[in-house]
């Protein structure tokens, strides 16, 4: 929603508006998300966003409209700005591993007499994970599926958040782990467009329809005046599979430990629960089963007994790796050249960088760590601009022009993109996910050897550590799925080029 511009002046710091706290109080009772009780300045700096689409100057004359005609309507906008979470497909790779080699077969087994499969993903955001879920169902059922009742719920706090999810549209960061051959096999590229990101996809319709959204508060869950069950709620019916991670860190523990009793009483006999990978609770086993899985953690209904042995996935052959008997020397990066000054940003962008941006950029980490807060929200050109300022004093940090290169990527940039991701190899030639970005690049662009070279550098140094190893900026990729796709990208291309080839280089 866009409120009508009244007077714009720059809002106050957190600290020196009077309206703040009330506000804040009234914004955790409403969300139940106690993750702000600490971090005025986070919230103030989201607030500070609504109080400037309404052309209000504080706090106080925002709790104004908050409980005025449109109340209802700026809440919902307010929430959409508060819960913005990261969101890319087959995040946190060791769980979609656990759903594709052990939950999801087993659970096939189990429900073949009934052939119905029920799946919530709670807390959703912008649908990467449900629609991950779906591709993945679908390619372990293959033609058996259109014999199944599949249904894939996804439920979030935020209007805005499933209005995009509905849309099914992403652009290259949320697609950051895909190999090129996975976006063509699940994707469609889309034409450019204003106001889209360049590079931007559609999942095909065949996994959109397996989805459908609607909003949910997990407060409701154990809200007295809100009671589970009945068909008119969308949390009423019991699921199969329930994914609930990286909401938990919103809520107070008295909170979450009611809520994940409640997710767990939604359960079917045999179900599975999947929460974040830093929300695991030794609490939680008063009423479910935790299960160790490998890289994960998982939980089921006590007294859970397997009594059907999963069938083996319905899924392409894996290509065979070559064996390397001695490692071969990456061939030499040249130096990269001197950085060229970055093109101007629309004027749309240019407003004033948060309050906490890369927290005053103290460390690499937390500057990384804004950086892909903006990106996922959608604001790559602010992450890109704060990324630049902070490069001028840290060029030798490998991480933060590797991310240069993913932002200049969305951008459409490509140029600096590759300038980018060579100069993160400059500073680190063992940078796997910084080979791996650069080989799909240069593929893109047709520029076969060069690509090869770059993705068997990205293979051979994934050969090289063990399978379970997750790499370095790689969003939870282990080094046997880089390894795997790696392989399947240059089978595409015609291989990799000839070691003579690379020597020839050195």
């Amino acid at each position: 929603m866009t409120c009508p511009p009244e007077r714009l002046q720059r809002a106050p710091l957190a600290g020196a508006d009077p309206g703040f706290p009330a506000l804040k109080e009234q914004v955790i009772a409403r969300t139940g998300h106690n993750y702000y009780i600490d971090k005025d300045d986070l919230l103030h700096d989201r607030v500070r966003r609504r109080l400037k689409i309404c052309g209000l100057p504080d706090c106080t004359a925002y709790l104004a409209r908050l409980e005025g005609p449109g109340g209802r309507e700026e809440w919902a906008a307010l929430e959409a700005e508060i819960t913005i979470g990261e969101t890319f497909f087959f995040r946190y790779a060791e769980q979609f591993e656990a759903l594709r080699g052990r939950i999801l077969p087993e659970l096939i087994a189990a429900r073949g007499d009934v052939r119905t499969l029920r799946i919530w993903s709670a807390g959703c955001s912008t649908g990467a994970e449900p629609y991950s879920l779906a591709i993945l169902v679908r390619d372990l059922l293959g033609e058996a599926l259109s014999e199944w009742s599949v249904t894939i719920l996804g439920t979030d706090l935020s209007v805005e958040a499933l209005a995009t999810a509905r849309e099914a549209e992403f652009g290259p960061w949320a697609l950051r782990t895909l190999g090129e051959a996975d976006r063509l096999r699940w994707f469609r590229r889309l034409p450019a467009r204003s106001g889209r990101p360049h590079g931007s996809y559609a999942l095909r319709p065949v996994y959109r329809r397996m989805v459908r959204f609607e909003r949910q508060n997990l407060l409701s869950l154990i809200d007295a005046a809100q009671p589970a069950g009945g068909a008119a709620s969308p949390i009423g019916p019991t699921y199969d599979l329930i994914l609930c991670r990286n909401v938990l860190i919103y809520f107070n523990a008295d909170h979450v430990n009611r809520i994940v009793r409640a997710l767990g009483q939604r359960l079917q006999p045999g179900g599975w629960l999947l929460i974040g990978h830093a929300e695991p609770n030794p609490a939680f086993a008063q009423w479910l089963e935790p299960v160790a899985l490998p890289g994960t953690v998982a939980y089921r209904p006590a007294g859970t007994v397997l009594e059907v042995d999963p069938p083996a996935p319905f899924l392409p052959p894996l290509l065979e790796a070559s064996v390397v008997e001695q490692p071969v020397p990456l061939p030499p990066l040249p130096e990269p050249p001197q950085d060229l000054p970055p093109a101007p940003m629309p004027e749309a962008s240019r407003e004033p960088l948060s309050v906490d941006s890369a927290i005053e950029a103290a460390e690499p980490a937390a500057l990384i760590e804004t950086v892909r807060r903006l990106a996922d929200a959608g604001e790559t050109a602010q992450a890109w601009r704060l990324l630049q300022e902070a490069i001028g004093g840290r060029g030798t940090e490998p991480a933060l022009r590797y991310y240069e290169g993913l932002l200049a990527l969305d951008l459409g940039r490509e140029v600096e993109a590759e300038r980018a991701l060579r100069g993160a190899l400059f500073l680190d030639r063992g940078f796997v996910m910084a080979h791996y970005q650069l080989g799909l690049l240069l593929a893109r662009h047709g520029r076969r050897d060069e690509a090869a070279r770059a993705l068997d550098n990205a293979l051979r140094l994934a050969q090289g550590l063990p399978s379970v190893t997750i790499l370095p900026e790689g969003d939870g990729v282990s080094a046997h799925l880089l390894a795997e796709n790696a392989r399947g990208i240059l089978s595409g291309i015609g291989g990799p080029p000839a070691r003579e080839s690379a020597r020839e280089s050195e």
